[in-house]
């Protein structure tokens, strides 16, 4: 698992009539985990797109799915982030469900790389990210 992981549980509303998480509530699940990381830095998507007005729409998604998470399962939804550029973030994203043996690794449901833009809330246009958000990445001050 990567440094930033957000438990969540799986509820009715995720799943199919045999108690499965329907496959697009995974992106759901991934969504959540991105807004929480953004907010483990300190940062909101309603501040963001109200100063310095930028939003993150998703350009790319791939997902492999591996095994089916069910209904009241525990999952650990890492991400971890990384520059793409001087206009986009590339996550890499996994859903893990938590095993009852402490000592046993979780067990992978599905990965997903995922795309996001940095847009300029107005106008949708590509526009850098601000620098405090690449300081969070870990990427290096420009110039």
């Amino acid at each position: 698992m990567s440094d930033f992981v957000w438990g969540a549980r799986v509820y009715w509303e995720d799943t199919d009539a045999g108690g499965v998480v329907y496959y697009a509530n995974y992106l759901k699940f991934l969504e959540r985990a991105r807004t929480e990381w953004l907010r483990s830095h300190g940062f909101s998507q309603q501040a963001l797109a109200e100063d310095p007005g930028v939003i993150f729409p998703v350009v790319r998604m791939s997902i492999e799915y591996r095994r089916p998470a069910r209904l009241d399962d525990e999952l650990l939804v890492s991400c971890d982030p990384r520059p793409r550029g001087a206009t986009a973030i590339r996550f890499l994203q996994r859903i893990c469900k938590r095993v009852p043996d402490a000592a046993a690794e979780p067990q992978m449901l599905a990965e997903a790389e995922v795309q996001v833009a940095c847009v300029d809330a107005a106008t949708f246009r590509p526009t850098r990210l601000p620098q405090f958000l690449m300081n969070a990445l870990g990427a290096p001050e420009s110039e």
